[in-house]
């Protein structure tokens, strides 16, 4: 079964090095163009281009998905099946050529959380509970039959950035399984059940990153954790694209503002009522009331520095009442 593979970051990367491993045929790899990033705007590649260029796999990288040249080049491979995994969505001109169908790999179970940031969105909204999803694209966005899917549990304190590479090992597998049992011809394909209490998944917004302290402990706790690129207090993910990272602004005693980004936190039980006043022994804690509880901050990065833990923060940073959070 020749394959074509679809992705761009390091969570489609892991999963086409794992489909190498279990020896599948990929004969070629499709990735977006190179891009220079950087103070120094340097040319990067993606980490699909890597693998495809570490194991001699041809390249392809059009500027437009439409392309008729690009569009020649795939029928040309006769490939049986497109593999998709992080990557933009498909023209129909793209995903209806192999004769098996083009499948994708979705980090939620489908039909909840379709879009761009499942990831995200089920952290922030506080879910218990979500998964993989393998299924055949079609006309709309992740809408199409699904062939397997796999649940993962998540606790109060599971992070972006812990999820991501929990989903991206188990989604290595999931889609090595689902790639055997079409190539044995025993796929089943389930069609999407929609409910009214169905979530969508959409792109982050600059607005959504910003802390509204009015709102209780837990929401605030599940936006950081969601939005949070940190595996745990010292480890941080690599790909951190999915994880921008909730921030609040500080006004310190002589007025200066300092965007502050808040990576991981707890919530402390409160009697409080003082709306986004500041707790701190300028040692090892700094809390910030909110509408109910308090927010204890235990990682954070102030602007144009690294990330910290708070103790280190508090080394060179006094708290004084007159500090204000905004």
């Amino acid at each position: 079964m020749k394959i074509i593979f679809f992705g761009t970051p390091n969570f489609a990367a892991t999963n086409l090095k794992y489909l190498l491993e279990k020896g599948f045929e990929i004969v070629a790899i499709v990735t977006p163009p190179d891009s220079r990033k950087g103070r120094g705007k340097q040319l990067k590649l993606c980490a699909v281009k890597e693998v495809g260029l570490e194991n001699n796999i041809p390249v392809l990288q059009p500027l437009k998905l439409r392309d008729e040249e690009f569009i020649s080049k795939l029928k040309n491979y006769n490939a049986d099946l497109f593999v998709v995994v992080a990557f933009r969505m498909l023209p129909k001109k793209v995903w209806g050529i192999p004769k098996l169908g083009t499948i994708n790999l979705h980090t939620s179970l489908l039909p909840n959380y379709r879009g761009a940031a499942p990831i995200n969105w089920v952290l922030i909204n506080g879910e218990n509970q979500t998964g993989i999803t393998t299924f055949f694209i079609d006309n709309k966005i992740d809408s199409g039959k699904i062939i397997l899917q796999e649940k993962v549990e998540l606790t109060n304190n599971t992070t972006a950035a812990e999820l991501h590479n929990t989903l991206m090992n188990n989604g290595s597998r999931l889609l090595t399984n689902t790639l055997e049992i079409i190539r044995d011809g025993d796929a089943t394909q389930n069609a999407q059940v929609l409910t009214s209490d169905m979530r969508e998944a959409p792109k982050l917004t600059k607005e959504l990153l910003k802390i509204d302290w009015g709102k209780s402990a837990n929401d605030i706790h599940n936006l950081i954790r969601g939005l949070s690129p940190f595996l745990d207090s010292q480890t941080k993910l690599k790909d951190v694209a999915i994880c921008p990272s909730a921030w609040f602004t500080l006004q310190d005693e002589n007025g200066l503002l300092k965007r502050i980004k808040i990576h991981l936190s707890e919530v402390i039980k409160s009697e409080s009522k003082q709306l986004t006043s500041i707790k701190t022994d300028n040692k090892s804690y700094l809390n910030i009331v909110t509408s109910n509880n308090e927010i204890s901050i235990l990682n954070l990065q102030a602007e144009g520095k690294n990330p910290m833990t708070i103790q280190q923060f508090l080394q060179g940073n006094k708290i004084t009442n007159n500090h204000k959070v905004l």
